[in-house]
């Protein structure tokens, strides 16, 4: 992710969440973050709380389940996440 856009992305969820959530707590939690963790669906489950959890918004399971159906059938991989973050931000 470059610089500038991980402040995008960060002012974003900022504003959609109406929390401050610091750079270096994404960081922190994105660095725990690879490509097993995202093919397998009891840790995107995990991440998937843990990010609700940080932001303390509640993700309805129906959501959780979106998510969860959404990575696995696009394959997605860390690179793409800026993707869906971008996708996530404008529902």
């Amino acid at each position: 992710m470059s610089k500038g856009l991980s402040k995008d992305v960060l002012s974003a969820i900022n504003k959609k969440t109406g929390k401050q959530i610091s750079e270096s707590a994404v960081k922190k939690l994105a660095s725990g973050v690879d490509a097993k963790t995202l093919q397998d669906e009891a840790e995107l489950r995990k991440l998937i709380k843990r990010v609700s959890d940080m932001a303390n918004v509640k993700v309805p399971e129906s959501t959780v389940n979106d998510i969860v159906k959404a990575v696995k059938s696009s394959g997605m991989s860390p690179s793409s996440m800026e993707s869906l973050v971008k996708l996530m931000m404008k529902k």
